[in-house]
């Protein structure tokens, strides 16, 4: 059989027709939206903002945002086509089967692990040192970090990790919410996305009355910016590169806050329970992508409004604790708004962490239905007709990277995984554009070919833009996947049989 042997689209359509064995159609548009939204907004809104402002951008962050979700939309529009077209679990997977052959699909299933699951565990990690944030450090230091990480405290006394107790918990708890069931899990999705979106409007709404017009003057950052250091005199920021002031940094700035858009294509590997996926996918997939954007371009103006952007280049305060420090620093008497937004991040992270499982399990339900790993990851549970097998052994998975590996070592592997499938997916159109012009698309991508070549073009350049570091161990993940298809899974493909 060719390695690049493609599986029929009309096979996949009867797969996804056939709601007795598969997957219960039980989303509507609504929860596809709150999917996206869910997925979207995490910490990414709360540290990118300020990183980008205080590298490059300054108080045109709003217009990096702007730059970023015209890139998203590009390979949005794709994903919308697909998802109408092919509504079956899988997302990028899948619609690589049909376009560009085996041996592409289980390239682009093989990244997404990438994306999904080593994602999972990294903002796991991050939703563990949140909540002890939260609790005034309470939680034993080797309680929640890993054996691989050590401190020495300001009374001399050693400390070494034994685990992450408190991100194999929240593993734990919403891998046992997603086996319960698809609609249950949306639905406390639905009310987690509520909560961390009325504190953003609420920061919103509130600091607007804070912001100082002159922290807004001059819009872009200067060219002759001079250097910033910190209390030791030790240079922190220099703006003299290209991308590091005016529409470069604006541009760099996008390159950074790009990130904070990542999610909304997890809304995709939820297709095959979707009631009506022909007409829901693409209001799922592009309603949360236009919300996300409104939001963050407000809340980019407020808090470069509120503090000035130069604020924001010290590391202690343009990261984790940027709002934060703005709130408590520049807006009197509503210090309480500080810990509101550490339980929106709170939020952010669990509901990020709720669809990238769900996600990776729905990925990993489709290519073992296609023979391409162990036919347990496609088991379905009798009762609640969730793949619960894949729901453990992912949890294993995951779990035991969050409880003993420190959350820095994914580094931005997430970030390979997205776009590659993104570049995947921008190409995959055109193709089956060009080769099967008759099949019916409910949502069609506008002016192809210039959307999939502008999404394949822009996400490319963005991994190119990846440090050695991660590039290197991506290929090496690769490496690894390719040998685990030639020696299993292309021997029990089912498409071969």
């Amino acid at each position: 059989m060719s390695l690049f042997a493609k599986k029929p689209l009309d096979l996949i359509l009867s797969q996804a027709a056939d709601s007795e064995k598969g997957l219960k159609r039980t989303l509507g548009a609504g929860n596809l939206i709150a999917l996206g939204i869910g997925a979207i907004i995490g910490a990414g809104l709360f540290v990118r903002t300020a990183a980008a402002a205080g590298q490059a951008a300054g108080p045109a962050v709003t217009l990096s945002f702007i730059v970023a979700a015209i890139g998203c939309a590009f390979a949005g529009l794709c994903y919308a086509e697909f998802a109408s077209m092919i509504p079956i679990a899988g997302s990028a997977y899948a619609y690589s089967y049909v376009t560009m052959g085996e041996l592409v699909a289980w390239i682009i299933g093989w990244a997404l692990i990438m994306e999904y699951a080593l994602g999972a565990a990294t903002v796991s990690i991050a939703w563990s040192e949140y909540l002890n944030k939260l609790l005034g450090g309470s939680i034993p230091y080797e309680w929640c970090h890993s054996p691989f990480e050590s401190f020495t405290d300001s009374a001399g006394v050693y400390h070494e990790g034994i685990m992450n107790a408190p991100a194999l918990i929240i593993l734990l708890a919403l891998t046992l919410l997603l086996i319960k069931g698809t609609q249950e899990s949306a639905l406390v999705n639905a009310v987690i996305v509520f909560i961390k979106v009325a504190i953003v409007i609420l920061f919103i709404a509130i600091g607007w009355q804070f912001i100082r017009p002159e922290n807004h003057t001059p819009y872009l950052i200067p060219a002759d910016t001079a250097p910033i250091a910190d209390q030791a005199g030790k240079i922190i920021a220099d703006y003299s590169g290209w991308n590091k002031h005016g529409w470069g940094g604006v541009l760099g700035g996008a390159a950074i806050v790009f990130f904070a858009f990542i999610g909304f294509d997890a809304v995709s590997t939820a297709a095959q329970e979707a009631k009506n996926p022909k007409r829901d996918m693409p209001i799922g997939i592009l309603g949360s992508l236009v919300i996300c954007t409104i939001l963050y371009i407000l809340f980019g103006h407020v808090l470069t409004g509120v503090a000035p952007w130069t604020d924001f280049v010290d590391p202690e305060k343009g990261r984790e604790a940027s709002v934060a420090y703005a709130i408590s620093t520049y807006m009197t008497n509503y210090e309480w708004l500080a810990n509101a937004v550490t339980v929106a991040i709170l939020a952010g992270f669990s509901s990020v962490i709720l669809v990238m499982l769900m996600g990776q399990s729905r990925i990993f339900y489709t290519m073992s239905n296609d023979g391409l790993i162990p036919k347990a990851f496609g088991e379905l549970h009798p009762k609640f007709k969730t793949p619960y097998k894949s729901n453990w052994i992912l949890f294993l998975f995951v779990g035991g990277f969050a409880a003993f590996v420190p959350g820095h070592v994914a580094g931005d592997l997430t970030s390979f995984g997205t776009l590659f499938a993104f570049v995947l997916v921008s190409i995959g159109v055109w193709i089956l554009r060009v080769k099967s012009p008759e099949i019916e698309r409910p949502f069609k991508t506008p002016l192809v070919p210039v959307v999939c070549t502008l999404g394949a073009v822009i996400c490319t350049a963005m991994i190119v833009g990846l440090d050695m570091q991660t590039l290197k161990v991506a290929f090496l993940w690769m490496g690894i996947g390719l040998i685990v298809y030639f020696a299993y899974s292309r021997q029990h493909s089912k498409l071969k049989k």
